[in-house]
């Protein structure tokens, strides 16, 4: 075992990953620049020594690179496309959306699309252009699977279970939860360290984890939410309301089961994303949840999230935008005190 961050994980992934299949390759934006940072925030630092034929740097043209990955997919590679900011997939979104989530179900699934999408989101004082969090634009985009990784065991597990995939895998990761990074130094940074075993392993990409057992209500949450939740559940319990919170992880499909033991046991929710409120990912949760379990709600569902403005650039506004532990905790105090009413199945 060693303890690693996400983004000394995601990079022994990798090499782990291209010495076991030479199908597998890394294409993207100044990740193979020798002297250079590995990506934006060092996930592929060093792998241009150790993999030199298979590490290509690209122009900036994520719509090109992005179409040379699918290509390749299609053709029986395995590629992994970085792109430096999560923001930057609207431009590659025609060759996501519209031929690598699509062709497996056009072709009757004569034709596989092995392909790994890593995207860097998050508000980390970047301005508007390079902050969203952009998961609620592919979660509802059938043929694709999309996952957010929270720490670094299940980064390594997830994108291993990626790769031997035989569809496209977007994986969001949060920057403020990289941790060591080389050059780099992200201020505000989580820990989001784990141990790490020797031995080869998978995660499933289609489950969510329990991350702290409770009875009084399910917080439901993902990347640097999820960090912030735990410290509401910490919180929480000195006031005797014990939270259970759960990974949701994979964002699409959604992993019902585990959400639906949970709510079924709590019989409250709470949803924490980072990204604006309105047609968020927390959106198709609660319905989701309404849908499935609404005879064992205590309370309506409630949604934590930022509001519908552009992310702002000053950190102090950036901060007061995000959503915050205290707003984690404020909304848990909603649906657990005595007023808050169950909700009743029609017919």
């Amino acid at each position: 075992m060693k303890r690693q961050a996400i983004a000394e994980a995601l990079r022994d992934g990798i090499a782990e990953e291209m010495e076991r299949d030479e199908a597998v390759f890394c294409i993207g934006e100044d990740i193979a620049v020798p002297g250079g940072w590995g990506g934006a925030f060092t996930v592929t630092l060093g792998l241009e020594k150790r993999f030199p034929d298979r590490m290509i740097n690209t122009p900036i043209a994520e719509l090109g690179f992005f179409g040379v990955a699918v290509g390749a997919a299609m053709m029986g590679m395995r590629p992994i496309a970085d792109v430096q900011y999560g923001d930057f997939l609207f431009l590659a979104s025609d060759q996501i959306i519209n031929n690598a989530a699509k062709m497996r179900y056009m072709s009757g699934g004569r034709c596989q699309v092995p392909l790994v999408m890593r995207a860097p989101v998050g508000a980390t004082g970047r301005g508007s252009q390079h902050a969203q969090s952009m998961e609620r634009y592919f979660t509802g985009v059938p043929g694709l699977k999309v996952v957010a990784i929270s720490n670094a065991y299940d980064a390594k597990g997830i994108l291993k279970s990626a790769i031997r995939d035989n569809n496209p895998v977007l994986i969001f990761e949060h920057k403020l939860l990289y941790g060591s990074k080389g050059a780099r130094v992200e201020s505000g940074a989580i820990d989001a360290t784990s141990e790490i075993p020797d031995h080869d392993y998978v995660v499933p990409l289609d489950q969510a984890a329990l991350r702290r057992p409770g009875s009084d209500v399910t917080i439901l949450s993902w990347l640097l939410m999820l960090h912030f939740s735990l410290d509401a559940a910490q919180q929480l319990t000195k006031e005797g309301i014990a939270a259970e919170v759960l990974d949701v992880r994979s964002l699409a499909p959604i992993d019902y089961q585990t959400v639906g033991d949970s709510v079924k046991k709590t019989g409250r929710v709470v949803i924490v994303e980072e990204g604006p409120k309105t047609g968020g990912v927390s959106a198709e949760i609660a319905a989701g949840i309404q849908e499935r379990f609404a005879q064992y709600l205590k309370a309506p569902v409630i949604r934590v999230a930022s509001p519908d403005i552009p992310v702002p650039f000053s950190p102090i506004l950036e901060n007061a935008y995000r959503p915050s532990v205290a707003q984690i905790v404020q909304a848990v105090r909603a649906v657990t005190t005595p007023h808050a009413k169950p909700q009743r199945r029609k017919g």
